[in-house]
């Protein structure tokens, strides 16, 4: 790409602009855009927290103005005067990255690297100053009736307070991070789930759930999510559960991205492909898949060649139930499962606890209310 390489060498003579984070968020659609500028001003564009580009100095320079909503006429006066090129040669330049970036927001399974010349990195592989997503667990606590492993209601003797949990995504995102996960148990649990949500959207984190559906059974509730900022949501499918299905349908109605989990147990073994149909047949698109015990892994690369010939999306790099603390090990032998944990994205406990991922609590990273974000994130 001819933006790419024409600047180099000017670039090397040029203060690079401000490091830090910067974003956009498009009102006509679910659009998200954050621009994480290194300090030699190279950058990673991360589109819906999902997927994310490597950009060297002058494709990150022209990604920051495109955030801003710099006019392109200002944006080639002023590429003109910092590398003394003609001002048609940098709108052009401009005008190429503007089109072929658009080309990807409005084609998403589009291959960034063949088609568009930009290079796309797996989240886990990247040089990350900071994660890419943060899961917080706001409760243990789970509804009555839950099997009692589902999540370790005894391990935190505290859960934080709604403020301190303000407190830590603004550190989350002064650190960087521009996505968060709330997770539990269940999450929904908490009264405070709206405000945090609310938190999350001013400033500027793209915001998903993990939930069982129940609480989305009811349409107020759900409208009250969505309306606070919620911008995905990872259902934990029990497929017996009637409130679950009424979610779902809810759900596909309001035009939200959502993705569908299947634990794959003795039950789910035994009915996981007719589930899948059943789930296709209603709309959903993506599926998210785990095993607690290797003995189901067959069985869940059965339901995960159905899912695929159903046109179903497979995703990988979700948190999941706590009950299955890291699938990711032996989930399916695809080289596209990621492998970043502690990396790509980290896990709170309700008691501001860091740990690489769920379950890792041997691995503690520090306390994300109470240590400096430079000591987290060199612990791992």
């Amino acid at each position: 790409m001819k933006i790419f390489n024409r600047l180099a060498d000017q670039f090397k003579k040029v203060q690079p602009l401000p490091a830090g984070l910067y974003h956009m968020q498009a009102d006509e659609k679910p659009l998200r855009i954050h621009l994480r500028l290194r300090d030699d001003g190279s950058g990673l564009l991360i589109l819906n927290a999902s997927t994310v580009l490597q950009l060297n100095p002058t494709a990150a320079e022209y990604a920051y103005h495109y955030i801003k909503g710099t006019p392109a006429a200002d944006v080639a006066k002023e590429i003109a005067a910092r590398y003394r090129i003609g001002n048609a040669q940098a709108l052009e330049d401009y005008s190429d990255f503007a089109d072929r970036l658009q080309t990807l927001i409005e084609t998403p399974d589009l291959d960034p690297v063949t088609f568009l010349d930009f290079e796309r990195v797996a989240p886990h592989s990247a040089d990350l100053s900071a994660p890419l997503r943060i899961d917080c667990a706001l409760t243990y606590r789970v509804p009555a009736g839950t099997q009692p492993d589902a999540a370790p209601t005894k391990r935190v003797d505290r859960e934080l307070s709604t403020d301190e949990w303000r407190a830590i995504l603004d550190k989350a995102w002064g650190a960087g991070i521009p996505h968060v996960t709330f997770t539990g148990g269940e999450p929904t649990l908490r009264d405070d789930l709206p405000q945090l949500i609310a938190h999350a959207e001013k400033l500027g984190m793209v915001c998903g759930l993990l939930t069982d559906g129940a609480a989305l059974a009811k349409k107020k509730t759900l409208d009250e999510l969505l309306q606070t900022g919620l911008d995905h949501i990872l259902l934990t499918l029990h497929p017996n559960d009637a409130d679950a299905w009424k979610a779902i349908k809810l759900i596909l109605a309001a035009d939200v991205f959502v993705t569908v989990h299947l634990t794959v147990n003795k039950a789910i073994a035994k009915d996981g492909e007719r589930i899948v149909e059943k789930l296709a047949d209603a709309g959903v698109q993506n599926l998210s898949l785990s095993a607690p015990d290797k003995k189901f892994l067959g069985d869940m690369l059965a339901i995960q060649q159905r899912a695929s010939e159903l046109d179903l999306t497979l995703r990988w790099d979700l948190p999941v139930p706590y009950s299955e603390s890291n699938p990711a090990a032996y989930e399916t032998e695809d080289d596209n499962v990621p492998a970043g944990a502690g990396r790509a994205w980290l896990y709170v406990e309700p008691d501001g606890d860091v740990l690489p991922a769920q379950g890792e609590a041997d691995k503690a990273m520090g306390n994300m209310l109470n240590d400096p974000w430079e000591k987290i994130f060199a612990a791992k």
